[in-house]
């Protein structure tokens, strides 16, 4: 695929897969051996990355994916993004507070044989469990 098509791809996945749910991408754009290294664990495999995106959606049902910047070069694309969603159902094992959340993150994606092979995921992880009440935030000293 050329630069310009993984950039399509990156965009229409952000609009169709994560911020609809529509997962029939994943059939047709995913490498069988996908890999996400992200924050905690990696998602191994096709079927793991529907679940993560599936938890995404059963806790924040109004989660919404925002692209703010995007960069291609050779196999590999560089975009930055903010999360926002309402905490309305139970998110890894978190029960729902109601809460409101907002998140920053960027990826790293490559691309293998037209595939959507792998993703390097850096996101604020820490802040959006401190929204939740999970995590107390720091107090002012």
């Amino acid at each position: 695929m050329s630069t310009q098509e993984n950039e399509a791809t990156v965009r229409r996945w952000v609009d169709e897969g994560c911020n609809n749910g529509d997962l029939a991408m994943v059939d047709t754009h995913y490498a069988p051996g996908y890999v996400g290294h992200g924050p905690g664990a990696d998602i191994v495999g096709e079927e793991a990355f529907r679940q993560f995106i599936r938890g995404w959606h059963t806790g924040f049902p109004d989660f919404h994916m925002a692209l703010q910047d995007l960069i291609a070069m050779g196999d590999q694309v560089a975009w930055r993004f903010i999360l926002t969603g309402t905490h309305q159902g139970e998110f890894n094992g978190i029960q729902p507070t109601g809460r409101t959340m907002r998140s920053t993150g960027i990826v790293i994606t490559r691309f293998a044989d037209g595939k959507w092979a792998e993703d390097y995921i850096a996101f604020d992880l820490l802040g959006l469990l401190q929204q939740l009440g999970a995590i107390p935030a720091p107090t002012a000293a």
